[in-house]
């Protein structure tokens, strides 16, 4: 309060009423002491200075998602450390939406966690903002492709996607068509597309065909998807998929459609989910640490190391699809 209040050339009374809407104040006051919180990227403290005195044992943890389990399995990872060390996680779920991230961020702040945990490294800027300037410490999840606010820990996606394409191409593919959901939320799987293009453009290939679902990634979207895309272009000869959901949702179609895999279609997917490992034809896809990047990210967030990146890297399963 006191930063605002000399930001604005104000006293921290006035900066105080204006921030908690209360009381009188005219408008270029009130315009001087909003855009000096702005810029500063100032939250008010719910709990009144009380923690202050005691120390948070509150740990934030933002995920995009609780229907894959990729992000349960982030919490759990998370969970166990934060636990033993006697903290306790409030989860914030965005949807894949920036602004919804960017008001949790800020909701969470106001009440002075210990910590911050979020997923991914892209950001609205005043997201950045607040979390820079927020004073604790910050682990970004799940990819290095990027630069991040503090912490960060993760593995590349743009090289999970470049391992995949590589890994159908020594199989001997080369109609290869990739499918996929949302690309404009999904970063992380817009990153991994990214490098799958790169390999194939690497090698002399580009893609036969694709499709894109503008919904979030699940079984019945990738079945459907796959469903078009066969019909549009018969002749590909692999899929690259966004997630093993997805891939999933393909190999149900490939079931139902008796088309044989891997000798007509072959499918490759990610994130090594156990649906899809134990199949009865266990998908080839990328197995993701995730379990891991939660405890490791927790135990980061903990200690008194300095800023820095952690990789912990992806298995490729090769699977039966393949």
């Amino acid at each position: 309060m006191s930063d605002v209040a000399r930001e604005a050339g104000v006293g921290e009374s006035t900066a105080s009423r204006v921030l908690r809407r209360q009381g009188s104040s005219s408008p270029e006051t009130r315009e001087k002491v909003l855009g000096a919180a702005a810029r500063l990227g100032y939250v008010p403290n719910r709990l009144a200075g009380t923690l202050a005195s005691t120390g948070s044992n509150l740990i934030g943890i933002i995920v995009p998602s609780l229907a894959n389990i990729v992000f349960p399995d982030l919490l759990r990872g998370a969970g166990a450390v934060l636990g033993a060390a006697g903290f306790r996680s409030v989860i914030g779920v965005t949807d894949y939406e920036p602004d919804s991230e960017e008001h949790l961020v800020e909701s969470l702040l106001s009440w002075r966690p210990a910590g911050l945990m979020v997923a991914g490294l892209e950001h609205t800027a005043r997201t950045r903002l607040l979390l820079a300037a927020a004073g604790i410490r910050i682990v970004e999840m799940l990819d290095t492709d990027g630069e991040g606010i503090d912490t960060v820990v993760g593995f590349s996606n743009r090289e999970a996607g470049r391992v995949s394409a590589r890994h159908l191409i020594a199989r001997g593919y080369r109609r290869i068509a990739y499918i996929g959901h949302d690309l404009g939320r999904d970063r992380r799987a817009a990153k991994r597309r990214e490098g799958f293009l790169a390999a194939l453009a690497e090698a002399g290939l580009s893609l036969a065909a694709e499709d894109v679902v503008r919904t979030h990634s699940s079984v019945g979207a990738g079945r459907e998807a796959l469903d078009r895309l066969l019909a549009r272009h018969p002749a590909v000869d692999a899929v690259y998929f966004s997630n093993d959901d997805m891939a999933i949702g393909g190999y149900f179609h490939c079931l139902a459609r008796g088309i044989a895999v891997p000798t007509r279609l072959a499918l490759f997917g990610f994130n090594g989910l156990d649906v899809a490992r134990h199949a009865p034809q266990p998908l080839s896809t990328l197995l993701t640490p995730r379990v891991a990047i939660g405890a490791t990210s927790a135990r980061l967030l903990l200690a008194d190391d300095p800023p820095g990146v952690t990789t912990l890297d992806f298995e490729l399963i090769e699977g039966a699809t393949s």
